[in-house]
């Protein structure tokens, strides 16, 4: 990865006394797709206008590639936003859509027709010129939006949540396209979203935040996989959390059954949260009259031991059919567990139930609620 080129350090807002932002520090490298990740409220989308000079922080300064920009005006910043509602001028062409940051640069009407060009052809939208907005889709809306931002050849591309409007299939379309615009253009994109799969799909970086707060910075393998907090876990994709106890190194209790992990360095006797993701969860039937010790039971539970010598037995409480696999509940030691498969086991089915010990996340329980919030002083 690139060097540094943006530096936000020790930033913090507040608005009517309400703190959106506490403390944070991030830095942002050269070509690299980072993506701010969290719900309504967690000061993502104050830390992107802070970003684009359309905020102030109230402490804290805003460093772009050396320089403090913290107090310089929008238009004089070298980064570019694209909003969720387009921004369009109706009463203009696409042509003059994108040509409008040009001419107020005064650039030459030679130098304003290649650009227009240029950018269409990047977007896809050759031929597009003479159209108006109306006459678009929404996702060619947003095209044009991106088109009308990187004719300016910002440094950074300010994106909030720009495919927010969109349907699932335009939404998926146009993420393939933003990485393509990436890698093709070789600038800075920093997106904003509360959308988990966007995020997962195109970020080089997830910076997922909560409470004003950086909860976890990384990679999107590292984010869904080595989640930092119970927090991380259930917002990036569905887990199963449950309390636990660290029993040793390696061996973790869960409702009483005692599970071979992988993790160390928790102490012993420690009570901990313990995260399981669904699909990494492995049924096993068992006939429903098979008793403890018969040669049927025994079958089963020789089959889901080579997995994990920790095991529940269950039940089978529901089902959905998603496309590529099924969605079920089971409940076992009075837990709702959620279970991903390939494999339908029918509603009322009796299971053995286990995870590989590579696919358990342990992780330290917070002393207290302000440690759910946890800041991060730099990424990772």
């Amino acid at each position: 990865m690139s060097n540094k080129l943006i530096d936000l350090q020790h930033i913090t807002k507040a608005f009517d006394g309400n703190v959106v932002l506490d403390d944070l520090n991030l830095y942002i490298r050269e070509n690299e797709f980072l993506t701010l990740l969290g719900p309504s409220g967690c000061g993502k989308t104050t830390t992107l206008r802070i970003l684009g000079g359309f905020e102030t922080p109230d402490k804290g300064r805003v460093i772009f590639d050396g320089a403090d920009i913290t107090d310089l005006a929008p238009n004089k910043r070298q980064l570019n936003t694209v909003f969720q509602k387009y921004a369009l001028f109706a009463h203009m062409s696409i042509a003059e859509n994108i040509a409008f940051g040009l001419k107020i640069r005064k650039k030459s009407p030679e130098y304003i027709r290649d650009k227009i060009r240029y950018a269409l052809k990047l977007v896809n939208l050759e031929g597009f010129e003479d159209r108006m907005p109306d006459s678009l889709s929404g996702g060619q809306q947003q095209r044009i939006a991106i088109a009308r931002a990187i004719v300016n050849e910002p440094k950074v591309l300010l994106l909030d949540e720009p495919l927010g409007a969109l349907d699932l299939k335009l939404r998926q379309d146009m993420q393939y396209e933003l990485i393509r615009l990436k890698n093709e253009l070789g600038i800075t994109f920093i997106y904003v979203t509360h959308d988990q799969e966007e995020a997962l799909t195109m970020s080089d970086t997830i910076v997922v935040m909560n409470q004003g707060y950086i909860q976890q910075i990384g990679t999107p393998e590292d984010i869904y996989n080595e989640p930092q907090n119970a927090f991380v876990a259930d917002f990036i994709g569905d887990s199963n959390i449950v309390n636990g106890t660290m029993i040793q190194d390696r061996l973790v209790e869960i409702f009483g059954v005692r599970y071979a992990c992988v993790d160390t360095g928790f102490g012993t006797n420690k009570p901990v949260d313990v995260v399981i993701r669904p699909e990494d969860l492995e049924l096993v039937a068992v006939p429903e009259d098979a008793q403890k010790g018969s040669p049927e039971y025994e079958s089963a539970r020789s089959r889901i031991v080579q997995i994990n010598p920790g095991y529940f037995e269950g039940t089978v409480s529901h089902i959905i059919f998603k496309g590529m696999h099924y969605e079920m509940e089971v409940q076992a030691h009075g837990f709702e567990w959620l279970v991903l498969s390939t494999r339908m086991f029918q509603v009322g089915t009796r299971v053995l139930m286990s995870v590989d010990p590579f696919n358990i996340q342990i992780m330290h329980k917070p002393e207290s609620e302000d440690e759910k919030a946890v800041s991060m002083d730099e990424n990772l």
